[in-house]
């Protein structure tokens, strides 16, 4: 009798298993940001070509578990011959609460500029806010020197997020 009530239970827990909806088990990914940079006058600062344009840039992980630790973000180009810097993913992140729904990263730009022939850098602070659920993963909110420049509503529609700072 206790093999037939095993037998059947197995059964069961093999129906309920195989009759769930893929959907229902996977979690979306929302984390690509395109960070674009214009002065006051509407000017890309990430097109080197550009005089008053950063020549050059570098990212470091605030949160690393060393000192130096880089982070690759590529440049890129948008249809409009914009340039943007494109992150996916690469810093460290913690967690914001105990309640492990929300995460941080914090990462240093250090932005070069070169004015009467003589080379100095920028250091500034990139801080992304991510909240998590069973369903999905998502930026939350993007810091650019403690100053709130993108935000994006829970469960918003999955997309790439456009951040544009106006330095």
């Amino acid at each position: 009798m206790r093999n037939i009530v095993f037998g059947a239970l197995i059964i069961v827990f093999a129906f309920l298993s195989c009759n769930r909806s893929d959907d229902d088990s996977l979690q979306r990914i929302d984390q690509i940001l395109n960070i674009y940079m214009k002065n006051s006058s509407g000017q890309d600062l990430l097109n080197s070509q550009k005089t008053g344009s950063y020549t050059n840039y570098f990212i470091n992980d605030s949160l690393g578990d060393r000192e130096n630790s880089p982070v690759s973000i590529p440049l890129k180009m948008a249809p409009d011959s914009t340039f943007y810097m494109e992150y996916i993913a690469g810093a460290k992140r913690k967690k914001l609460d105990s309640s492990g729904t929300a995460y941080y990263s914090v990462m240093t730009l250090g932005l070069r500029t070169v004015t009467n022939n003589v080379a100095d850098t920028i250091f500034d602070r990139l801080r992304i806010v991510y909240r998590m659920s069973p369903t999905l993963f998502q930026v939350s909110k993007v810091y650019y020197n403690d100053v709130l420049e993108y935000s994006k509503e829970a469960e918003a529609p999955t997309s790439i997020n456009r951040v544009t700072i106006t330095k």
